[in-house]
């Protein structure tokens, strides 16, 4: 196995915890890390679904949970891309201390 190849996420289907979350965690972490960088697009609905093995539907519903968590932005007809400045969850971005 070489360096690059890191073992895929496995997705828990007897969790409580909804796949589509499972799935939008995975992927926030890969944009979190910088394995997914911003302004530049994630992986496609179809694609998610193969790699991950699970429905479309929950490719899609994952990308909406990223969307409304501020993660990815989709432009129809283009595909989702990773937010400029995705929300974090510290004061050290932005305005300075006055």
């Amino acid at each position: 196995m070489s360096e690059k190849e890191e073992p895929r996420a496995v997705l828990d289907p007897m969790s409580a915890r909804p796949l589509y979350v499972q799935l939008a965690d995975v992927i926030a972490k890969k944009i979190a890390s910088g394995e997914l960088a911003p302004d530049r697009p994630i992986p496609s609905e179809n694609h998610l679904a193969d790699e991950y093995g699970v429905a479309r539907l929950t490719a899609r519903r994952a990308a909406q949970e990223l969307r409304e968590r501020g993660l990815i932005v989709t432009v129809r007809g283009k595909g989702s891309f990773v937010a400029e400045r995705p929300p974090s969850g510290g004061p050290d971005e932005g305005e300075a201390n006055a």
